[in-house]
């Protein structure tokens, strides 16, 4: 993908009803449609309504994107709006909207109800009870993994082709108290680190609160995967949950172990598979006995 006379090629463009002037964007601007999670339920409404809402990019829960307003022209997503001493983003950011149903409300164990009144399973969608400062008490639905990496491929397109652009924030950061997207189970650093060229935290953080294990290339600590399930175990960047899957490992596999830590009351183990370093949960191991 690429940039080209202010759209991106091998998209879909559905042109928006609302696209204003032309702009100088610097800045990227994350959100959440809030919407339901049909396929072209959000890109519809936000490509023609009567309320002034607009956005460059929709990201569906596949993957898959669609360009509504070129790069260089206004759109309507961020509203009452700041950034470090800047009003009105609209004037100078790119907007690109995540299909997610945003904050839920629990109706039991297994249930949750969305703002529109759609019920949701629990565990179907991995849906989590987080809380924090930004967004307070709540549910939130985690983003797919095609999602992420579409948004990351996006932004890539974005910030080769349009060489304004130096920075990318959330809504919540620029209407605090107004809005909560993205949700909180969003890996905005991450991305950012990935985009920007940043030290990725989560790397920093993983190395300051694990240890090495005591062993030699030539003598390593083993274990093996046991997921009790025969279910293959995801080998992940760093270690949490957010969409971070970089290789999975089947059941059974011995892995050389080189950290171990607790990470959010979890230990997790940093492990070699196929030649790349990731972690793995250490409750799906068991120790490793050679024949």
């Amino acid at each position: 993908m690429r940039i080209e006379n202010h759209r991106l090629t091998d998209v879909a463009f559905q042109q928006a009803k609302n696209i204003g002037r032309e702009i100088v964007p610097d800045l990227v601007i994350l959100h959440d449609t809030a919407s339901r999670l049909t396929r072209g339920s959000a890109a519809n409404y936000l490509a023609d309504n009567d309320a002034g809402v607009s956005v460059h990019f929709v990201v569906e829960r596949d993957g898959g994107i669609i360009q509504q307003v070129p790069t260089n022209r206004r759109a309507g997503h961020a509203g009452k709006s700041s950034f470090h001493g800047r009003s009105g983003c609209n004037d100078f950011s790119i907007g690109i909207e995540i299909v997610n149903p945003g904050k839920l409300t629990r109706l039991s164990d297994s249930k949750c109800v969305t703002w529109y009144g759609e019920e949701l399973a629990t565990a179907l969608f991995g849906i989590r009870e987080i809380e924090t400062p930004e967004h307070g008490p709540g549910l939130w639905m985690p983003y797919a993994e095609a999602q992420i990496s579409s948004v990351i491929a996006l932004l890539l397109a974005l910030f080769r082709g349009v060489p304004t652009l130096r920075d990318i924030t959330t809504h919540w950061y620029v209407s605090p108290g107004r809005k909560v997207d993205t949700n909180p189970l969003f890996p905005l650093e991450h991305v950012r680190a990935h985009i920007l060229g940043r030290d990725d935290p989560a790397d920093t953080e993983a190395e300051a609160f694990s240890e090495a294990v005591d062993a030699t290339p030539d003598d390593p600590q083993m274990v093996v995967v046991d997921t009790f399930s025969g279910d293959s175990l995801n080998l992940r960047r760093w270690p949490s949950f957010n969409p971070n899957v970089v290789a999975q490992i089947p059941d059974g596999t011995p892995v050389p172990v080189l950290r171990r830590g607790t990470f959010a009351g979890r230990d997790w183990l940093l492990v070699v598979h196929g030649g790349r370093e990731g972690w793995i949960v250490a409750s799906y191991t068991s120790s490793f006995l050679p024949a």
